[in-house]
């Protein structure tokens, strides 16, 4: 085994790279069952086309699916302690599962085409404009926070490799 073989092995003992890991394993699935779920959608629609929020739920679930592997890269790379390293992957990943949660939702009850617009709706019922917001500004400072301090991490390792080039 090489060294680079022997590094990647260890860095999945690593809290913050395994959760990222299963995270990115649990989206690429929901992304794949919600595709199956759209596919049916399609071919049992008159017009070929999938409620509004499963295509969404479905793009979103791919898309978060490889966001969680280049958080799981910062978080093998990142100085950090393992602890904040950890909190950094799980704020964001509870945040993707939360948003591709408000998708499906919305796509089975089939009961918007903005999630945002107002009065926000969930089935008959409307939310309050304070709910909204404070979730979307929660999940702006997690996600945002939570990939600055991996990020922040890996620059401070990764930062005298990429200087050598002009030492």
């Amino acid at each position: 085994m090489n060294d680079l073989s022997q590094a990647f092995l260890v860095s999945f003992q690593n809290s913050a790279v395994a959760l990222a890991a299963l995270g990115s394993g649990l989206l690429l699935l929901v992304g794949l069952l919600t595709g199956v779920w759209k596919y049916l959608a399609i071919m049992n629609s008159e017009k070929s086309r999938a409620p509004y929020y499963v295509d969404i739920a479905h793009r979103a679930s791919l898309m978060y699916s490889f966001s969680a592997l280049v958080l799981a890269v910062l978080a093998g790379l990142s100085v950090w302690p393992p602890i904040h390293n950890f909190w950094a992957v799980a704020a964001n990943l509870i945040y993707f599962i939360a948003a591709i949660s408000t998708y499906v939702i919305h796509g089975a009850l089939r009961d918007t085409s903005n999630q945002l617009a107002r009065p926000h709706r969930l089935g008959k019922a409307t939310l309050p404009n304070i709910l909204i917001s404070g979730f979307m500004w929660s999940l702006i400072v997690a996600e945002v926070g939570g990939t600055v301090v991996l990020l922040s991490g890996a620059t401070v390792r990764l930062w005298p490799v990429i200087a050598q080039v002009w030492s």
